[in-house]
């Protein structure tokens, strides 16, 4: 709704499985399927995403992850010298006793580098297929050692022995992927990164102390890969981040509000935007937002929940904008919903009519609150 993104009227950017991109991953898995087919019910499950997107009124269209089986993973193997390994994550909001859920997460085994990945195919698939603004969504570059897990655990020996070298080496990936998918035409690019809302959670902290590391040490870290790989971006492209607190059928992994990063995540990440998570209490207050520069920087609100159908009270929505415009400046406010619709191809815990309410929903709103945009 403004003429560069984010825009008023934003999405993170997963979307609901359809069901015959569902059956046909469990006939691949069976042998009843090959990829090629495969590929083929995923392009056509797409365009009708991407208009669909486009019908409800959103002007950043993303494929809906729908070629992924996780938001992170995907992007992660792919790069050159990882592999990956399965885990068990137990997220917050589960059932007592569950079993949790079993996901694959990155190795490094080698040395690492951006070539030949294929999500250049993907997002130029989608830029063929939109006629609005595609954006593509990966993995903030720390997402390969997510502060839930040791980084001795996912670094192996044989790649490096010095952390200090792979960090070089992941920011020289990082560039070298801004660059691919720039020159791929995609100028909105978005790093997710659930790493950072790990570092607003007072046990995460002490868990990462109690192992010997430094959280803000990690910070600090995370923030110069992150700066350096995006720092010669052409100026027509814009870096968003998103932070998460975690979101697996409708759950999610840590509480804390955003004052432990405020100050770093906002003043020291040379983000052109940011999409932050505020559908509940767990996020806080807005209080963490004074510390937003004032500028060219963005701030999307993330008030709609993408883990319940229900839609919010429109009043109640544009009154949370108002109240959040006591920090930041009105004109550099957008609304999303909080997160994506399905980080992992399972997907939360709502119906695809509901979804798609729900980013009519967004967009009805926004152009309310900013009729001009």
């Amino acid at each position: 709704m403004t003429a560069r993104p984010p825009f008023r009227a934003d999405h993170v950017g997963s979307l609901l499985r359809p069901r015959e991109i569902q059956e046909a991953r469990v006939r691949l898995a069976t042998g009843a399927l090959n990829a090629s087919e495969l590929a083929d019910i995923e392009d056509r499950a797409i365009e009708r995403a991407i208009a669909k997107q486009q019908s409800v009124g959103l002007h950043s269209i993303t494929d809906g992850e729908f070629r992924r089986a996780t938001w992170l993973g995907d992007f992660l193997q792919a790069l050159d010298g990882v592999t990956v390994v399965e885990s068990v994550i137990h997220a917050k909001g589960e059932p007592p006793n569950s079993p949790g859920k079993v996901i694959k997460i990155p190795k490094v085994v080698g040395k690492i580098g951006f070539s030949r990945h294929p999500m250049l195919a993907h997002f130029e698939f989608l830029q063929q297929h939109s006629s609005q603004t595609p954006k593509m969504t990966i993995p903030a570059p720390a997402m390969i050692v997510s502060a839930l897990r040791d980084w001795r655990d996912v670094i192996g020996p044989e790649a490096y022995t010095d952390v200090e070298e792979f960090y070089r080496d992941l920011t020289v990936t990082y560039k070298d992927a801004v660059q691919a998918f720039y020159n791929a035409g995609c100028r909105y690019l978005q790093f997710d990164d659930v790493n950072l809302a790990y570092l607003c959670d007072p046990s995460t902290r002490e868990k990462l102390r109690s192992r010997g590391d430094d959280p803000d040490a990690m910070l600090q870290t995370w923030v110069r890969v992150v700066n350096e790989a995006i720092a010669n971006r052409p100026a027509d492209m814009v870096i968003s981040t998103h932070v998460c607190r975690g979101n697996f059928r409708s759950t999610w992994l840590v509480d804390g509000d955003y004052e432990p990063i405020a100050d770093v995540l906002f003043n020291q990440f040379d983000y052109d935007a940011y999409f932050l998570e505020y559908d509940t209490d767990r996020a806080g207050s807005f209080d963490p937002l004074r510390f937003f520069p004032r500028g060219k920087k963005t701030l999307v609100l993330g008030l709609v929940t993408t883990k319940s159908g229900t839609l919010e009270d429109k009043d109640a929505l544009k009154s949370r904008v108002d109240a959040a415009a006591r920090f930041v400046d009105h004109e550099r406010l957008c609304l999303s919903p909080q997160c994506g619709f399905a980080s992992t191809q399972e997907g939360n815990l709502l119906t695809e009519d509901e979804q798609w309410a729900k980013l009519e929903w967004t967009a009805a709103t926004a152009h309310e609150i900013w009729p001009d945009a």
